[in-house]
């Protein structure tokens, strides 16, 4: 007699489920506290663009109607944005979701990715769900080993990853490294640059993917509205590439994967230019108050070209995480990435750095 057991495909239970940062709400109830900061999950301490909520506010009459499935309006803000035909663009749910279709469109049983190590899950997500090899590579001071990963690269290689700048690290690879890479992967294997982080970056080094995609090389580049913009709950993310890149990820994208009020909501933050420079003003100064801090408490960290850092503390993060959760701060583990002595904390604003550093000091000192 055959077994009907309904069951899930393999490389289903495989998957790690993704582990957010802690909720607000959940860490006031858990501890019974009233006033909670969060600078564990990277989002902009400045809140959403102001234009982009006043354009979700004018739209909400309209929400009876489907989405644009081609989000033409946001597609062509970002072809004026980076000089790119609109056949060079996708949207994402989220640049996640972008990954996931890459696995879709690109992966088979037994190939592999190259990614650095640790980094961002979604990587070895996409390539566990495809029945694809993961192929990590450890980071070297911190920051992603491109000789290495060249090194790694075979004839099964499929995509290559580079988060740049780094979660959790907020380290970048330079131009230079970058381009050495491009040279090096075969044109079987496509180079996904995820620049989630890229508005942040302040360093000269630091490689124009868009000429990239310009130029035809084998690279897709993922960007994000959920980081500098300040809209992570609406979920907009996207990708740049060649044509033909493009058109394999839309022939497996769901229709209307993007709702109306975040179409609407990106293609008004991206014009907000007031925003964006007042949140990377406060994330530098943020960044300096960090940096003394840390080096006043004696703490190595991994200097960042994001909106977080990742400090050492020296000892089991999980003890510090929870006495900070008790005191209403949330931050996010190393251990999660294989680091347990670090944690990564997003800046915030002047207020909750402070907050932050100070109950970090008292925890420390106890």
């Amino acid at each position: 007699m055959s077994d009907n057991t309904l069951s899930p495909r393999p490389a289903v239970n495989r998957l790690v489920p993704y582990s957010p940062g802690k909720p607000i709400e959940e860490t006031k109830r858990e501890f019974g506290l009233t006033d909670v900061i969060k600078l564990g999950s990277n989002e902009n301490a400045l809140g959403p663009s102001p234009k982009a909520v006043e354009a979700m506010k004018s739209a909400l009459g309209e929400l009876n109607l489907y989405p644009d499935g081609a989000a033409f309006t946001l597609k062509n803000a970002l072809s004026e944005r980076f000089g790119l035909p609109a056949g060079c663009i996708t949207i994402g749910n989220g640049s996640d979701e972008l990954i996931h279709y890459l696995g879709i469109a690109y992966l088979r049983e037994g190939d592999n990715i190259v990614q650095g190590d640790p980094s961002f899950v979604r990587y070895e997500s996409a390539a566990v769900l495809n029945d694809t090899e993961c192929v990590k590579v450890p980071l070297k001071n911190l920051t992603y080993d491109l000789e290495t990963m060249a090194d790694a690269v075979n004839e099964r290689t499929r995509m290559v990853f580079v988060c740049n700048p780094n979660n959790p690290t907020g380290t970048i690879n330079t131009k230079a490294e970058v381009e050495r890479l491009m040279d090096r992967v075969p044109d079987s294997a496509l180079i996904v640059l995820d620049e989630a982080y890229c508005e942040y970056v302040g360093s000269p080094q630091y490689p124009d993917s868009i000429q990239y995609v310009k130029d035809g090389r084998n690279v897709i580049v993922l960007r994000t509205f959920s980081k500098i913009y300040g809209i992570a709950g609406l979920r907009v993310g996207y990708g740049l590439a060649r044509p033909d890149i493009i058109r394999a990820v839309e022939q497996v994208r769901e229709p209307f994967n993007v709702n109306s009020l975040a179409q609407v909501g990106a293609t008004a933050a991206l014009s907000d230019t007031e925003h964006l420079q007042r949140s990377a003003s406060n994330n530098t100064e943020g960044k300096k108050a960090f940096y003394a801090a840390f080096e006043a408490m004696g703490l190595p960290y991994a200097p960042s070209e994001a909106n977080f850092v990742f400090v050492d503390v020296k000892r089991d993060c999980r003890p510090v995480y929870m006495a900070l959760l008790r005191k209403g701060v949330i931050v996010r583990t190393g251990d999660i990435f294989g680091l347990p002595t670090y944690l990564r904390v997003t800046i915030g604003t002047p207020e909750e750095n402070q907050r932050f550093l100070s109950e970090l000091k008292a925890i420390l000192a106890a």
